[in-house]
């Protein structure tokens, strides 16, 4: 008969109750302190509720009426230097970080409506409303509620999306030397989502002092708990990754305190992430004015239930019979809160001219001018000025024959010394030597701290990197060990990355560098071979460079680490190991944002490529010698730092265009970069834009269909041959 040996996890799990001693025993200030906040936000909500029921608040209002006690307990012991970020249902979590940050730290009365107080409901019922005096500017709206000075690093209306990311504030936060934690707030709906599992799994790998605070509210959206997971102990999930775990009665803002104390110190002492699950539940359906049952998915018996519990009638009893304050003073705090907010709505709210009686609308003075559409969705890159640009043939310093690869490393490793924030990050860059392809060799022999070696989940390391470039004290650059791994985080890199800046405001630097790989050619069949440029440069948010030489590969990452946008730098695995013109010692120059290079002038055509490719076009040209070409290398691919003034010369002089690109027709990118030239430069043409491209498949595994997939000197010299033909 086989042994059997019951095994038990290694991190605790434990649900905490309070007790009567408990209530006796709590701080005065403690419980004024959230009664108070939790009033203010509960007259928050239902005014902003008021107004999305006459139709002035333009997209959802998601409520939090009755799950304040988790916000005002969890947050009241956090510090401005302590991070949160939350999900889309995330306005009594950003009020009472912002409140935490404009109150006194102690006080033993009920809080008062300063003009501080004031300030942030204004500001955050604009940002609601998407007007201009909102945090963001009124972009974000009521999902993406940002005020880092207050630490609320942002919310999030993807589910899950922030997650990630906050495990790249507490990462900066460990590595500051600080005992500053980070908090992100999620519901029962992000726990079986892919981006929360792995960065639960990364951050306890990793040991930050990140606190996953589950907002078990009931319902995602109208589907139960028990519909989506059959543990419904959310906290239970903190046993899989050895993360400690509390699981509260979240309308019971005492036990939500205690528990939150408890997962602080042990965050604070170095102990790593902690998981606090409070059950609780939202009084009204996913958005609006309107309870769940109006809907069917539950019923009103349900709700009133819940509604008997309510944790700021359970506070205002203790506070009552304990004679911190009297019923007079509770009653007339409730009224001057939401006397506050009618002022603020009157403020930004007018009679509608031809309307019903009462009936209002937005002061056009309120919005936002509408030329700030596209304002911030990059930066103006004023951290360049005063850079040292250089060029191959006019370099200062000593020009040597150098490998691709040792560049890469040589570059990367410099840059490491001369700026201590710059960390790298990915799967196996710790490790081989220098990585799958050397590219960290350097990194690794000065600044083996630096350089992070990450469990394969590209979703959670990549969004740990937008969270570390977001809070700005540290400039990730992170490796995607192939282009293809881009779909497994696509949201963390075209969803929050790419637009963090533009969504909360524009004044959110976001210092990222993203390297990946492109190996078509190689044998590694289709999920290993595209070329993302295609993909990539539809976020307009992404730079996006492609070096097809040393020389360049070190003058653009010099100029992508010092860039305060996300720049993603393409490497070809066919160059790794060739050689080329590349700086001997001098690795401090950089090249331009928007400047391409030239590489052959010729008259009769205008070739334009980027990376590999370049080189098969000379190859191919040396072939054809009845067609005599200017060849421009791109360099910059995204559409906001191509260089028209180059391609433009090159067409206005030859009037022929052939764009080659070497992967497949349905991600290309020269296909949108054809359209544009023909948009812009028509009447300079005498044909149609040609192309070469790849074929409609994935390059495939066998070695002749896979040639046969991608574009390489062969089809060049064919398009070449034809063009010549017909001139």
């Amino acid at each position: 008969m086989p042994s059997r040996e019951h095994l038990t996890p290694s991190a605790p799990w434990v649900e905490l109750r309070t007790s009567a001693d408990d209530w006796d025993a709590a701080d005065p200030g403690l419980l004024l302190g959230m009664l108070g906040q939790g009033l203010w936000i509960r007259a928050f909500e239902e005014y902003v509720l008021e107004l999305a029921g006459q139709g002035l608040v333009h997209g959802p209002a998601h409520s939090s009426v009755g799950q304040e006690g988790g916000a005002v307990g969890s947050l009241i012991s956090l510090r401005s230097d302590d991070f949160v970020n939350g999900s889309h249902r995330g306005h009594h979590q950003f009020l009472a970080k912002a409140f935490g940050h404009v109150l006194p730290a102690k006080s033993d009365r009920l809080p008062e409506l300063t003009d501080e107080v004031r300030t942030v409901l204004r500001r955050t019922l604009a940002e609601i409303c998407g007007l201009a005096d909102g945090f963001c500017r009124g972009r974000g709206g009521s999902m993406h509620l940002q005020w880092a000075e207050a630490g609320a690093m942002g919310t999030n209306a993807i589910v899950g999306g922030g997650v990630p990311q906050a495990a790249g504030f507490a990462r900066n936060q460990r590595a500051s030397g600080t005992d500053a934690v980070t908090v992100t707030y999620f519901g029962d709906g992000a726990v079986n989502i892919g981006s929360v599992l792995e960065t639960f799994n990364l951050a306890a790998a990793w040991k930050v002092p990140l606190c996953f605070f589950i907002e078990n509210n009931q319902y995602a959206v109208s589907t139960p708990v028990a519909a989506a997971t059959a543990e419904t102990r959310l906290s239970a999930r903190g046993s899989a990754f050895g993360i400690p775990a509390w699981r509260v009665d979240g309308m019971d803002p005492l036990a939500v305190h205690l528990a939150m104390d408890e997962a602080l110190e042990h965050m604070r002492s170095g102990g790593g992430p902690a998981i606090v699950e409070a059950d609780l539940y939202r009084y009204f359906h996913q958005n609006g004015p309107y309870p769940g049952s109006a809907f069917g998915y539950r019923d009103k018996a349900e709700e009133k239930a819940w509604r008997d519990r309510d944790p700021l009638e359970l506070l205002r009893s203790h506070v009552l019979r304990r004679k911190l304050a009297t019923a007079r003073q509770l009653t007339t705090a409730q009224k001057q809160v939401s006397a506050v907010m009618r002022e603020l709505g009157d403020d930004i709210l007018e009679p509608k001219p031809g309307g019903k009686p009462g009936e209002r609308r937005i002061k056009a003075s309120a919005w936002p001018d509408t030329a700030f559409v596209d304002v911030g969705i990059r930066g103006d890159l004023t951290e360049l000025d005063g850079s040292r640009y250089e060029e191959a043939d006019t370099f200062s310093g000593e020009l040597a024959d150098r490998r691709f690869i040792d560049v890469v490393s040589d570059v990367i490793g410099r840059r490491m010394e001369t700026d201590e924030r710059i960390v790298v990050l990915g799967e196996d860059v710790d490790r081989l030597r220098g990585g799958t392809n050397g590219a960290t060799r350097r990194a690794l022999e000065l600044f083996p701290d630096r350089v992070l070696g990450t469990p394969i989940s590209e979703n959670a390391f990549a969004g740990l990197g937008g969270g570390m470039a977001l809070d700005g004290r540290f400039r990730p650059v992170v490796e995607f060990m192939y282009a293809d791994f881009m779909w497994v985080a696509a949201d963390q890199l075209f969803n929050q990355i790419a637009k963090a800046r533009h969504m909360f405001g524009g004044r959110s630097a976001v210092p990222f560098v993203l390297r990946s790989k492109l190996a078509a050619g190689t044998g590694y069949g289709s999920q290993h071979s595209m070329d993302p440029a295609g993909i990539l440069t539809t976020a307009p948010g992404l730079r996006v460079v492609a070096p097809s030489n040393p020389f360049d590969y070190a003058g653009l990452m010099n100029t992508a680490l010092a860039c305060d946008d996300p720049v993603v730098v393409l490497e070809h695995v066919d160059l790794y190991a060739s050689t080329g013109t590349g700086p001997a010692t001098d690795l401090d120059y950089r090249i331009p944002v928007g400047k391409a290079a030239l590489r052959r002038e010729g008259r009769d055509l205008t070739v334009i490529s980027y990376l590999s490719m370049v080189n098969h076009c000379l190859e191919a040209l040396d072939q054809v010698g009845e067609i005599d070409a200017d060849v421009i290398d791109l360099r910059w691919l995204d559409a906001a730092s191509l260089d028209w003034e180059t391609i433009e010369a090159s067409v206005k002089k030859t009037n022929r265009v052939l764009v080659v690109e070497q992967g497949a027709s349905g991600t290309s990118y020269g296909g949108r970069l054809a359209d544009e030239i023909q948009r812009r430069l028509f009447d300079w043409l005498d044909a149609p834009v040609e192309r070469v491209h790849g074929g409609e498949a994935s390059p495939s595994i066998s070695k002749v269909l896979e040639r046969a997939a991608i574009a390489r000197t062969e089809e060049v010299v064919t398009a070449l041959r034809r063009i010549a033909a017909s001139s």
